[in-house]
């Protein structure tokens, strides 16, 4: 008889084998995948907390200022005694000025007047012009898989050990110029920190969490399958520990048929009839917008293992998800439109590591007569099929499928260089497949 999965016994067994290669091990990192909504976030902060406590200076290197916030305000909570030191620009307006609120929190733009605290925080920008310090012991260094290698080539000298904490399956680092003259080459500076770290020193502990807190049962299941393969997970939660319900009952149009279906069975598949258009089909845009709005209509709330009691569904709780800046605009103009004000619409870059309840997705092939390399990167469809806990409706037009077709991948294979898989176009082809399950044509 196969055991049970116990999520939580899972999660705290991988979380032990972390902290003690950190903090026992003797290698010079240590490498963790993390799946969406693993908790991520939750271990840097443990293991900053363990290492802080074991009497080991630590510095953490984030890619963002709002991450480096955030990391800050979670070690408060957690441990507000702790001395944390706030590495920052000197730009006007450098930090979350929440942070003036943290009485153990001492912030600067000079590394030396954070010397001697037990943990200090900044983006990798901001570290790589650090010179002439003592380099700490330990550093942690948070998303791993979006910082290039150059960056982290740039900070290498102010640490002797590394804990290095990512998801391999969102989006790649960003670069502003073509790198393909280093294609191939173990030193390649647009490729991934984790990527050159392993090429490099392929003998370093590596492990993995193995429990996804925030995709439901009805989720995890093919996000793993589509953008994991080699390193599977599973849901922290059963098919019926969460529930979505409205008060208000469907109008019969194909945005509220489609809610339902979402509700049901955690994914919707709004399907507009094929046809070519512009990036911001204005058909599209407005279904997206529509859907949201008879979202918050119908008086939408939710159960969790959070919460027993049904929690009403507000707008903060909603995302839309677009591969395209000028997309989300169009989307915001549409909800304004509508009345609608408060729900995220954003890219899958900018909605990266964020969780909502509900998103709504606009299918970065929908309408398009092509599939370019941009549109197929698999980490793009991962980011916005992974950020809900309850549910994902995607608009997208008919002949996707058949887009990719017929246009299989035409990118120049480049020696040395390891294949991601699965690649765009097959990762594409399984979230179609399940989504059609789902599917409710309409004609606006």
């Amino acid at each position: 008889m196969t055991p049970l999965f116990d999520p939580g016994a899972e999660a705290a067994r991988a979380t032990a084998a972390i902290l003690e290669d950190t903090l026992h091990g003797d290698a010079r990192g240590v490498v963790v995948d993390s799946p969406p909504g693993a908790g991520k976030s939750t271990l840097v902060v443990r293991a900053a907390r363990e290492l802080a406590a074991a009497g080991r200076p630590l510095m953490v290197v984030a890619q963002t200022n709002a991450q480096v916030d955030d990391l800050v305000v979670r070690l408060a909570e957690k441990e507000p005694e702790l001395p944390v030191g706030r590495l920052h620009s000197n730009d006007p307006d450098p930090y979350d000025r929440a942070l003036d609120e943290l009485p153990n929190v001492r912030k600067s733009a000079k590394a030396g007047d954070l010397a001697g605290l037990d943990v200090v925080i900044s983006t990798a920008a901001k570290w790589a012009h650090v010179k002439d310090v003592e380099p700490w012991r330990h550093a942690i260094v948070d998303e791993a898989y979006q910082m290039r290698s150059d960056a982290l080539l740039a900070v290498a000298g102010l640490f002797e050990r590394a804990l290095f904490v990512g998801d391999p399956g969102q989006l790649d680092p960003f670069s502003v110029v073509g790198a393909e003259q280093w294609a191939g080459l173990s030193y390649d500076p647009s490729a991934s920190a984790v990527s050159t770290l392993l090429a490099h020193n392929p003998e370093l502990p590596q492990h993995r969490l193995p429990v996804s807190w925030r995709l439901p049962a009805s989720a995890a299941p093919l996000v793993s399958g589509a953008f994991y393969p080699y390193t599977p997970f599973r849901s922290g939660t059963g098919p019926g520990d969460r529930r979505l319900a409205f008060g208000v009952a469907s109008n019969g149009s194909g945005p509220d048929r489609v809610l339902d279906e979402a509700a049901e069975s955690g994914w919707g598949l709004l399907e507009l009839p094929a046809r070519h258009t512009p990036r911001t089909d204005p058909e599209a845009v407005r279904a997206v917008a529509l859907v949201v709005r008879r979202l918050l209509d119908r008086g939408g709330a939710s159960v969790s293992e959070r919460s027993p009691d049904p929690v009403p569904l507000t707008a903060d709780r909603v995302a839309v998800g677009t591969a395209h800046r000028d997309q989300a605009a169009a989307v915001r103009a549409a909800l304004a439109e509508l009345g609608v004000s408060g729900v995220s619409v954003d890219t899958a870059n900018r909605l990266q590591g964020r969780e909502f309840d509900v998103t709504v997705v606009l299918h970065p092939l929908s309408g398009r007569p092509d599939a370019t390399a941009f549109h197929l990167e698999t980490g793009r469809l991962c980011v916005l099929a992974s950020r809900h806990r309850h549910a994902c409706v995607v608009v997208c037009r008919a002949g996707v499928t058949e887009l990719l077709d017929e246009h299989p991948s035409t990118e120049p294979v480049q020696l040395g260089v390891t294949v991601k898989f699965p690649d765009g176009w097959e990762a594409n082809h399984s979230v179609l497949s399940h989504l059609e399950e789902h599917r409710v044509s309409w004609r606006p």
